[in-house]
């Protein structure tokens, strides 16, 4: 197993990049293995972030969305709008960290208009 070169924050080479700005590029890293890692140090003794990268010029175009991606994509966003207890469409993502509608989760409290 090789071991790839660690840089500091900020100080990462030409031609490499994150995945993120691979995509804000229109790329993608195209099943290549990871060229290098960048460290973002933290305070107080926790371990620095890391985030991987990859060379650029061999980075493929991004797959452009097909119909039948959009309707995918729409009907799981869709299925995220569903409150499992009352079974309405939201419209909104319901939280993750509430499981049900914001109506459902606090019945009692009362929206009223300012």
């Amino acid at each position: 197993m090789s071991t790839i070169p660690v840089y500091r924050w900020r100080l990462a080479p030409e031609g490499l990049a994150t995945v993120r700005q691979l995509r804000a590029a229109g790329l993608r890293p195209g099943g290549q293995d990871v060229a290098a890692q960048i460290e973002r140090p933290r305070r107080k003794g926790r371990p620095p972030l890391v985030a991987y990268l990859y060379r650029v010029d061999q980075a493929k175009p991004v797959r452009p969305m097909t119909p039948a991606r959009w309707a995918a994509l729409a009907k799981a966003n869709r299925a995220r709008r569903i409150c499992p207890q009352c079974s309405r469409d939201a419209g909104y993502v319901i939280p993750a960290a509430l499981g049900m509608c914001v109506t459902c989760a606090y019945p009692d409290d009362e929206q009223r208009a300012a």
